[in-house]
């Protein structure tokens, strides 16, 4: 029996003055919403009505169970309106997972133009470069660079992160400006964990691809402690652009193979799969797509 339903029937049915009424305005049948409130009895173990051939009278239990029933469907009532305030209206802590790079010169950005658009919305910003499961570790969404995305996540695309190979300019004047992506092979290179033992740097130009094996002093799982080595002149290092950009607008590091394109790496915002997804979440997910798409 659902407990629940029987309370609203037989509130109802004291309502309406019979079982009958109660029924029309339920649209069910005055059998089935007798059998609810029989049911109810049963599992009190009391009587709730005093029932005589021309009409129903509540007990004294009856009565007193009458007014809790009340407040507990007031207070469904009250939960379901706070539930459906909160998908209707962009509020509460939202929890999202980035990269650290994309997520500290891309993204941070747009979150705070967000909370200034949604000021009850308050954001808790993750983040890691490892991919992150959004259930097991109770984030809304997150933003996945270049990592295949699951099936079983709703995703949307962003715009292509560029990849560049970039030295020190201290680096680059002890060891020379390559050339060729060849020449690379000659020199340190310093490896992503994520890239596995095995990864090789793709370049192309026109019809032309060079693959250069990564085999360096250094692998690390951060791209911003790639950066740092970088700087420090440990080597060369391939990254995407939210990272190396404003190094290289500031002219800490320098562009090598500049003809030459890496292939950019994918980036999605993603999200679990949910039938009405709450305000904050549909509304962060499309302002996000509509300044980074």
């Amino acid at each position: 029996m659902d407990k629940l339903r029987a309370m609203e029937f037989f509130v109802a049915a004291i309502d309406a003055g019979s079982f009958a009424k109660a029924a029309e305005a339920l649209e069910l049948s005055a059998v089935m919403v007798g059998k609810h409130i029989r049911g109810l009895e049963k599992a009190l173990g009391a009587r709730l009505l005093e029932r005589t051939t021309r009409r129903h009278a509540l007990t004294e239990i009856g009565a007193a169970y009458l007014e809790r029933c009340r407040d507990v469907l007031a207070s469904v009532r009250t939960a379901d309106g706070v539930a459906e305030s909160l998908r209707a209206l962009p509020q509460g802590t939202l929890r999202v997972t980035a990269p650290v790079a994309y997520g500290a010169h891309r993204l941070m950005p747009v979150i705070a133009r967000y909370m200034a658009a949604h000021p009850q919305v308050q954001v808790e910003l993750n983040l890691n470069d490892r991919v992150v499961d959004l259930a097991e570790e109770g984030f809304d969404c997150g933003i996945r660079s270049g990592a295949a995305v699951e099936d079983r996540l709703i995703a949307r695309p962003l715009a292509r992160s560029p990849m560049f190979a970039v030295a020190s300019p201290a680096f680059v004047a002890r060891h020379g400006m390559p050339a060729h992506p060849s020449d690379l092979e000659a020199l340190p290179l310093l490896a992503f964990a994520a890239w596995g033992p095995n990864h090789s740097w793709r370049f192309t130009r026109g019809a032309e691809t060079v693959r250069v094996p990564v085999r360096g002093p250094l692998v690390t799982n951060n791209g911003q402690a790639l950066l740092t080595a970088a700087l420090a002149g440990v080597g060369v290092i391939v990254q995407a652009d939210p990272l190396l950009t404003p190094a290289l607008d500031a002219g800490q590091v320098v562009r090598l193979l500049a003809d030459w394109d890496l292939p950019a790496r994918d980036v999605h915002i993603v999200r679990l799969p949910e039938a009405r997804p709450s305000a904050k979440l549909r509304s962060f997910v499309d302002f996000v797509v509509e300044r980074l798409g």
